[in-house]
């Protein structure tokens, strides 16, 4: 889904400065340093354009302390989603509080909005944001790390959420609500990463807004019940009765 990843442009910094940062910075936040810098240009450059020497010098540590706590970069991408995990439970958490109830109009939004609003959240804060743009950007390259992390983390999500859309939606197969989970999350994932949107709006809108939330959420429901429609009622047929002379 994302363009190919382009080469990080060289990090530019105060080699004093850094040698300071480097000897201020107390040893407890060495790792979390490393964790955040490599999440940041992952985020910004894509995982294969990005070195270790270069998360190093983001996070002003010796180079030889990236491999000190992570070892090879495979394992500092996949401790990323370790850290965050717990947004993952969470998401797991807002799907079950959900009253899921077929004849209910109101539960299919509601599906839709526990998936939608806690990644929205992230993006728009300034702890996840980078996180929330690692996930729409490098997890649907076919590479060897993206598929474990979406083994290991997101696939369980994926399948709670297509078990719900099931419930929802049971005039429709399993197969179906796949395909229209697979729908909902690039959707989501495109409005996430996309900055296209101020230019072809002139300004007026800004990428991946918060506010335009519930557009996004009636967007989804629609296209799926649009997708995966209902059967009609059939028609009642009554006989006429006759009357015995």
């Amino acid at each position: 889904m994302a363009s190919a990843s382009q080469p990080a442009p060289p990090l530019r910094r105060a080699p004093r400065r850094a040698a300071a940062a480097r000897a201020e910075a107390p040893r407890t936040d060495r790792r979390q340093a490393i964790l955040l810098a490599a999440e940041k240009l992952f985020a910004q450059h894509g995982y294969h354009a990005v070195s270790l020497r270069q998360i190093a010098d983001e996070a002003a540590v010796p180079l030889a302390l990236v491999g000190y706590y992570f070892g090879p970069k495979q394992e500092l991408f996949h401790a990323i989603f370790e850290h965050w995990s717990h947004t993952i439970d969470e998401r797991l958490a807002g799907l079950r509080a959900v009253q899921i109830d077929a004849d209910d109009p109101r539960t299919l939004p509601r599906i839709i909005e526990a998936f939608t609003a806690p990644v929205l959240a992230l993006r728009a804060s300034s702890e996840g944001e980078y996180y929330a743009l690692l996930v729409a950007r490098e997890l649907y390259h076919a590479t060897e790390e993206a598929d474990r992390v979406l083994r290991g983390y997101f696939d369980p999500l994926a399948e709670a959420y297509i078990d719900a859309l099931h419930v929802a939606l049971p005039h429709a197969t399993r197969g179906q609500a796949a395909w229209g989970y697979q729908f909902a999350l690039g959707t989501l994932l495109h409005h996430l990463n996309d900055n296209r949107i101020e230019r072809l709006s002139h300004g007026e809108n800004q990428r991946s807004d918060p506010a335009v939330a519930p557009m996004l959420v009636n967007f989804i429901v629609g296209g799926l019940r649009a997708a995966l429609p209902r059967p009609r009622a059939a028609k009642k047929t009554t006989t006429s009765r006759r009357h015995k002379p």
